[in-house]
């Protein structure tokens, strides 16, 4: 556990965690299969301090990234969670490994957006079309964000599939069928989370770029998302 202690120590200066020693056998597995990514944003130079929940709240994901005082947040709520793995339901422990650094990479690419001062922004060249209109300002405020944290989703989806296809091509075409599985079962349609448009154009892992660099590699799939998001 050497590497993933010292992984840690690198992160939870401003954790809630206290170190590794005191991590669950669950939590540890987490972070374990989360390390390359980890380690990857560590290289990125991106703000991220681990936040290690001592009690998860009844509608808390296990993975998920928050913002505070100019640093990113990656939140692990796995103790007391009753779902804690309901993602990975029906999945053999063996593959697990590469769903979880998947979900972790999703993560990081919402602290790699707010990093780069362009979190719910829209790429160059593209401009809000088609506005709703209604009496209720809360209506268009609710819709509004709605769209925003959708288009967020998709690009972090696209992340994690671009991760994948770049650290583990053998397991794109698993990982992104769990992914699919996962979205289509989404409950409102076009809700924050209704990713589908994104996730069906990276059926063909070859779609991605090709610099090795998530971010940069997820982006042309965004764009072309963005325009059939409607």
């Amino acid at each position: 556990m050497s590497k993933l202690f010292l992984a840690l120590a690198a992160f939870c200066a401003a954790s809630q965690a206290a170190g590794a020693a005191e991590l669950t056998s669950l939590e540890k597995r987490w972070l374990g299969a989360a390390l390359p990514v980890l380690d990857y944003a560590n290289r990125q130079q991106l703000p991220i301090d681990i936040v290690v929940q001592p009690q998860a709240g009844p509608a808390d994901v296990p993975l998920a990234m928050g913002f505070a005082d100019g640093r990113c947040k990656l939140v692990i709520s796995l103790r007391g969670n009753p779902d804690a793995e309901k993602q990975l339901a029906g999945v053999a422990p063996a593959e697990q490994g590469e769903l979880i650094e998947a979900m972790a990479a999703h993560e990081i690419a919402h602290c790699w957006r707010y990093a780069q001062g362009a979190w719910h922004a829209l790429p160059a060249g593209f401009v809000e079309a088609g506005e709703e209109s209604s009496a209720d300002p809360s209506l268009l405020a609710a819709s509004k964000e709605m769209r925003e944290m959708r288009r967020e989703e998709g690009y972090a989806d696209l992340v994690a599939l671009a991760w994948t296809r770049h650290s583990h091509p053998g397991d794109y075409a698993r990982v992104h069928a769990w992914l699919d599985k996962l979205r289509a079962v989404q409950p409102v349609a076009r809700s924050g989370h209704d990713t589908r448009v994104w996730v069906k154009l990276a059926a063909d892992g070859g779609r991605f770029g090709a610099a090795g660099h998530p971010f940069a590699d997820a982006a042309k799939l965004w764009k072309d998302g963005l325009v059939n998001d409607d």
